[in-house]
């Protein structure tokens, strides 16, 4: 006997299972059944495809016009942090820079310092908060970074808690090692720091799958940034690199040179380093909320690069200063309006390839899949990304029973 059947889908989504990220027109390919059914057993799917009289289980969830998805895939979060910058809001409107919000002792570095004072506890229970958001919204497999601890008791601190979550919920998550994000105040140089930052490679390497680089103007240079990517790939990390969010230093370029499982950002990445797509299977995660809220209006060109046959990925860039939400539906909208992708583009950019960027098993439910999936209150797909900043989903189910049912929260 089946454990769960989800009858009378109105629309089903099934992206595609690849080997490699989708590319290029791939991204515009959706399978999407109508009349649809899925059927599990032992939190794997069974069946997944159009209507069927053919099975029976324990219990069965009538979809009449609800659509029926992969759980989403969170490709790039800041979950672990201490403390909050929503004074910093109110500098901004007035036109301070964010230099001058640094020079105060705001920014990155003011996170640096609440994350620091944090104990393990107190940052596990304000992590866990915004995981339990993002898994109400529909998310069943994330990335977490850390970054801001900037020295080594306090970035093990922060891989210690994200892999801690992933043990109390049996959540699908990786871990990245992000601890040259900034340079503190205290370090003698750029260059001293990343080598301290490269010394603890190897002792993060039980508690992280990435390592990642902030490769930026001001921050860490391509050189330096090479440097870092070569001494993790030697310990056996796979890497990801912050690129090119305010300059086009060549980040993109590097990321497809070292074989980068991702580059994120990518807002101002050149012609050269999009046309290099064409021949890499490192996606280009790309983050339009932060582009949102920074208030900024100029967006990574996400038709450039599907032009040049690159892959992408969306995610939400969840952290307390430049992307303050962990709603990817919200996100999925941004990408509609800003980065002009189409509804089967974002579906694709959420579940499959936001999986490869991550390098984990998520964003299917073909056969033998984990029975991760979200019951949407919609009409069709196109509709989730069209209806912004609300929660479409109604039911999100892991490993094939009902996890979050926010239709009953609402009815209580």
């Amino acid at each position: 006997m089946n454990d769960l059947i989800i009858q009378n889908i109105k629309e089903l989504i099934l992206p595609k299972s690849t080997e490699r990220p989708l590319k290029g027109k791939e991204l515009g390919e959706l399978n999407i059944t109508e009349n649809g059914t899925v059927v599990v057993k032992n939190g794997k799917i069974v069946y997944a495809g159009e209507h069927s009289d053919a099975y029976e289980a324990t219990e069965t969830i009538d979809a009449t016009d609800k659509v029926v998805s992969p759980a989403l895939v969170e490709a790039h979060t800041h979950l672990v942090h201490g403390g909050s910058r929503e004074h910093e809001m109110s500098l901004k409107r007035q036109g301070v820079s964010y230099l001058e919000i640094l020079e105060q002792g705001g920014g990155i570095l003011s996170t640096v310092e609440a994350t620091r004072k944090a104990t393990e506890e107190a940052l596990f229970k304000k992590a866990e908060k915004n995981l339990l958001t993002m898994m109400e919204h529909g998310v069943l497999a994330v990335e977490s970074k850390s970054g801001y601890g900037l020295d080594k008791e306090n970035e093990l601190k922060q891989l210690r808690v994200s892999n801690r979550l992933a043990e109390k919920y049996n959540l699908d998550m990786k871990h990245t090692f992000l601890g040259p994000h900034a340079v503190p105040k205290d370090a003698e140089s750029n260059q001293d720091f990343l080598q301290e930052m490269i010394d603890l490679l190897p002792e993060v390497k039980a508690y992280a799958d990435f390592a990642d680089i902030f490769c930026e103007t001001g921050v860490f240079t391509v050189e330096e940034s090479k440097k870092y990517m070569e001494a993790a790939k030697a310990l056996g990390f796979d890497v990801k690199i912050h690129a090119d969010e305010i300059d086009p230093l060549g980040g993109l370029e590097l990321a497809i040179d070292e074989n980068a499982i991702s580059a994120d950002h990518l807002v101002a990445s050149s012609t050269e380093g999009k046309e290099k797509l064409k021949n890499s299977d490192t996606v280009a995660v790309l983050l339009p909320g932060t582009t949102f809220y920074l208030g900024k209006e100029s967006y990574a060109d996400a038709r450039g690069m599907l032009d040049n046959d690159g892959a992408i990925a969306i995610a939400t860039d969840f952290n307390p200063g430049s992307c303050v939400t962990n709603n990817l539906q919200l996100v999925m909208s941004i990408a509609a309006l800003k980065l002009k992708l189409s509804p089967n583009e974002i579906w694709n950019a959420v579940t499959v390839n936001a999986a490869k960027a991550i390098d984990i098993d998520a964003g299917t439910i073909n056969q033998g899949d984990k029975a991760n999936i979200v019951i949407w209150d919609a009409p069709n797909h196109e509709y989730i990304p069209y209806h912004y900043g609300i929660n479409h989903a109604e039911k999100v189910i892991k490993d094939g029973k009902v996890l979050i049912d926010n239709r009953i929260k609402l009815e209580q």
